[in-house]
């Protein structure tokens, strides 16, 4: 599947460098002089996070240590691209994904910082936490576990606490918070499982699991769990119906039907 992606990104980045010449060398630079996606993401990425303290050859070769020591991380890169693809009705071709979409390259960082977390490189994970958070406006913890096909969708002023877990094929949209509530420690954070779609300014907060194939209404405030399948909307946020479809993420629905 990702050697097919890479082949349709390559056929697209020659359309814009025919159709655009002035985008002709960046192009070039970020998918055309690599040989597959890693390549390129290591280098649109590294070029994003790098600084006057972490030069790009640094950050770069971070992220070709990920890639090459776990073959999971661009898989699910591919998801997520394929996710955005799918999702976003503003998305028409693969190319502008990796490009320009900060909430995609934001969840890719996170999957650097993640890696480097799990190898009890604590203090380098959490510099790449910062820098994701300064340049896309996204602030993942490196602890959180997340896993394929998720969309963040505008991304900005998501935020995300360290023991969140989000599973396989979520969508969240722009201002979203997984947060605690207060500062207890442990296990703290929510439970976000497969399908679920978490619309625009919602906060779910503790440690409360949204159930598979829910809908979280835009501005809610959820301090409880959530079954499977049912949305929920208010402050505090409490069910008003089911969501009449499998996987709310999919179709990025954000309407409420309310059942009497």
């Amino acid at each position: 599947m990702t050697s097919e992606l890479w082949r349709k990104l390559c056929s697209e980045a020659e359309d814009v460098v025919r159709k655009e010449p002035l985008l002709a060398s960046y192009v070039y630079a970020c998918v055309l002089n690599h040989k597959d996606l890693q390549s390129s993401l290591s280098f649109i990425l590294a070029n994003k996070l790098s600084d006057d303290v972490m030069p790009v050859v640094t950050v770069r070769e971070l992220f070709e240590e990920a890639y090459g020591a776990s073959v999971e991380i661009i898989d699910c890169a591919t998801s997520d691209i394929l996710a955005v693809f799918e999702r976003d009705p503003a998305v028409n071709t693969f190319l502008p994904v990796i490009l320009y979409l900060k909430g995609f390259q934001a969840i890719q960082v996170h999957r650097l910082a993640h890696f480097l977390w799990q190898g009890r490189r604590k203090e380098l994970a959490l510099f790449i936490q910062s820098r994701n958070s300064e340049v896309f406006g996204v602030d993942i913890h490196p602890a959180c576990v997340m896993g394929k096909g998720i969309m963040f969708d505008h991304a900005t002023g998501i935020v995300v606490g360290e023991t969140s877990v989000i599973d396989d094929n979520v969508s969240i949209l722009q201002q979203v918070t997984l947060g605690g509530t207060g500062n207890e420690q442990g296990d703290r954070h929510p439970k976000i499982r497969s399908g679920v779609l978490v619309a625009a300014g919602a906060k779910v907060l503790g440690n409360i699991t949204v159930g598979e194939g829910a809908k979280v209404g835009a501005g809610s405030v959820v301090l409880k769990d959530v079954a499977p399948h049912t949305t929920v909307v208010g402050v505090p946020a409490r069910p008003v119906g089911t969501t009449g479809e499998s996987a709310p993420a999919q179709t990025m629905d954000q309407s409420i039907f309310w059942e009497e």
